[in-house]
């Protein structure tokens, strides 16, 4: 089967190739699955270039463990391994593997766990459905972690990013107030989306305004945690979740680690926050998309070949939406 590998750490164009390698077989637990879209996320470029550093205690110090890149997926069940009962060959999935179980995704053909797979939403293309899992997942965590609900005020840093677009559009079916912040070009997208206010960020600085908000989803880190903390109410939340900003060796762990601290000795929470992919949550994810809550926004989408260039457009930064490789 053609997959996209490689057995090096560097820029995506440097080191990523589709070469012919094995059909992978499903261990006990786990499913095969022919693939039909996967999305890309930030973590995909982390891996590929071990950018922050330490991201090779996680995947292989000198190399990458796993040759084959991608988590998130949608496609066809083509078999399943021993003791799988949830799914069966011919089952349209979508899911996102777990980092070191499973093969990677950007390939004609993936295992992942039974666990971390869900029906595919019937409204989604394939493209959409693959764009959903991992972003979906931090989104519908973060406003679990917030208690996002009915009046919750709420501001979203990169609205417009994956998480960003699906975060928006969880608080609002929760009844909350969102404002959304963005470039000026993707404000019409946040509007359509159910934003009930768009700053964009080239205009106007949030953290210098008098308006104060119960949560605030920070997906950026381009503001210093006290500034954030200032425009939190007194007893709101904030949550950092970034990966792409940091050092070369410790990337974001600093500045999540000084969230924690502030925690412990402000009155607002100040927290980040993670997850394992599931297939209740996935679950959840699906009915909000069929009950017409959710929509799923894919920029562009690019054949397996040209991969490498999916995550070029990744690692450039100012993706409104998603971006998809299709098979």
């Amino acid at each position: 089967m053609r997959a996209v590998t490689h057995d090096r750490y560097g820029a995506p164009r440097a080191v990523l190739g589709v070469h012919d390698v094995p059909v992978p077989t499903p261990g006990r637990g786990e499913v095969l699955v022919r693939v039909r879209a996967v999305g890309l996320n930030p973590a995909d470029v982390f891996i590929t270039t071990a950018r922050p550093a330490f991201m090779r205690l996680v995947m292989g110090v000198r190399r990458p463990r796993t040759a084959v890149r991608g988590q998130d997926v949608a496609g066809v069940v083509e078999a399943v391994g021993p003791g799988v009962t949830s799914v069966r060959p011919g089952d349209e999935v979508f899911g996102e593997t777990n980092v070191g179980k499973g093969s990677g995704t950007l390939a004609e053909y993936a295992t992942l766990e039974a666990a971390v797979l869900a029906p595919k939403p019937a409204r989604l293309t394939w493209a959409q459905a693959a764009a959903l899992p991992m972003v979906g997942l931090t989104a519908l965590h973060a406003v679990r972690a917030a208690s996002v609900g009915p009046g919750t005020t709420m501001l979203v840093n990169g609205a417009s990013g994956g998480v960003g677009h699906m975060a928006v559009q969880l608080a609002k079916a929760r009844g909350a107030r969102v404002t959304a912040v963005c470039s000026g070009r993707n404000a019409p997208m946040l509007r359509e989306l159910g934003a009930d206010q768009v700053i964009d960020y080239t205009q106007e600085d949030f953290t210098r305004g008098s308006e104060r908000w119960d949560v605030i989803l920070d997906n950026v880190a381009n503001h210093r945690l006290r500034d954030l903390r200032r425009v939190l109410t007194a007893r709101g939340v904030l949550l950092v979740n970034n990966g792409s900003r940091g050092g070369r060796v410790l990337g974001p762990l600093p500045r999540m680690l000084r969230a924690v601290l502030y925690g412990l000795v402000v009155r607002q929470t100040v927290k980040s926050f993670s997850f394992a992919p599931a297939t209740a949550d996935l679950v959840a994810l699906k009915d909000l998309v069929d009950g017409g809550e959710l929509t799923v926004v894919v920029e562009r989408t690019y054949p397996l070949e040209q991969a490498a260039d999916a995550l070029e457009r990744i690692a450039g930064g100012h993706v409104a939406g998603k971006v998809v490789v299709t098979l």
